[in-house]
């Protein structure tokens, strides 16, 4: 249970929204019938080793708000009080999302990423603020809106989320503690608007590693989520650390190190994103396997990652000088945790 209430949320969360925070994607038994946890510890732990502030439990991947809310316990047992884990607000109704959040709110989950499902089709910013609102209230815990052209709402306004419209979610929601800024992506647009308007209202999260580190030698970021840096090991938490404490400098020396990583990143996943807004989790799962985490086979209906893809992150990560695994890209659909 959170100590705060909703009128009390943006400071909370200004105090408390510290760092890099990361993604953890569910894992599965052999047989896919039931959650691995062991696995999700395991991964859990590697990213605090690695020194990620919290992480964001993926859930638009074939798992039900039951299955979702034992992730969360375990991922809670495992990376303690002060490891911050995000709901993710990706089932397929507003219902259905308020369902899951209350079970994982009860397991210790501490804030929340909103999503808009697949079969929401607004024809209007209201109908928008709706879902936003209604979402938002059903909770105490604080909500970073996210602003992302795969909701397609830039078929009302070529903005997605204007300005005018964000203005009066801050207002009339209390417990919209952040913005993931993303509209327009893959340009700045979005996210130097939103700290334009909003930095002092709320936390700005640009969660793009390879905009965060530049940005950072005029934008003051204190909070970078939710986005799958980990499979670069500890390079993002370590370069956003030194931007924050003023060395600057000393963090592009480790951004630009990790350029063939973040080549390797866009070519693995533009590919499958472009033109149809969906992610290949399946490449972000062999990304992190790649440096030590879990890994696995994900529930059909899964993309795929073709061979030639593989050999780009991997060897991307060894031109990095970042670590890597000397195991065989067939021991990744199997994971290196049993259940």
């Amino acid at each position: 249970m959170v100590d705060y209430t909703k009128s009390q949320a943006r400071e909370w969360a200004k105090e408390h929204w510290q760092g890099a925070i990361a993604v953890t994607m569910p894992s599965y038994s052999a047989d896919f019938a039931r959650i691995n946890e062991n696995a999700i510890r395991h991964d859990i732990l590697k990213l605090k080793e690695l020194g990620f502030a919290g992480t964001l439990l993926v859930a638009e991947l074939n798992i039900t708000p039951e299955e979702n809310a034992r992730v969360t316990a375990i991922a809670r047992d495992a990376g303690g009080a002060d490891f911050q884990l995000f709901f993710h607000a990706a089932f397929n109704t507003l219902e259905e999302n308020i369902h899951a959040l209350a079970l994982a709110e009860n397991e210790g989950v501490d804030s929340v990423l909103l999503s808009y499902p697949t079969a929401f089709w607004p024809t209007s910013l209201d109908e928008v603020f709706d879902y936003t609102k209604q979402l938002a209230d059903s909770t105490d815990l604080g909500v970073m809106l996210f602003g992302l052209p795969a909701w397609g709402f830039e078929r009302i306004d070529n903005a997605g989320m204007p300005v005018s419209w964000v203005r009066h979610v801050l207002d009339e929601i209390p417990n919209i503690v952040a913005i993931k800024a993303e509209q327009g992506y893959p340009s700045i647009g979005g996210i130097m608007e939103m700290y334009h308007h909003f930095g002092e209202d709320v936390i700005i999260s640009c969660p793009i590693e390879g905009e965060t580190i530049p940005l950072m030698s005029v934008l003051d970021f204190q909070f970078s989520g939710t986005s799958n840096s980990n499979w670069m090991s500890d390079y993002f938490p370590r370069a956003f650390q030194l931007a924050r404490s003023g060395q600057w400098e000393e963090a592009m020396k480790l951004w630009w190190q990790v350029a063939p990583a973040r080549a390797a990143n866009t070519a693995i996943l533009t590919g499958s994103a472009v033109g149809t807004t969906v992610i290949n989790r399946t490449g972000w799962k062999y990304q992190e396997w790649l440096a030590g985490f879990n890994g696995g086979a994900l529930r059909a209906p899964a993309p795929r990652i073709p061979d030639r893809l593989m050999k780009q992150a991997r060897q991307a990560l060894v031109a990095s000088g970042l670590p890597v695994t000397d195991l065989p890209d067939s021991e990744f659909v199997k994971g290196r945790t049993r259940a």
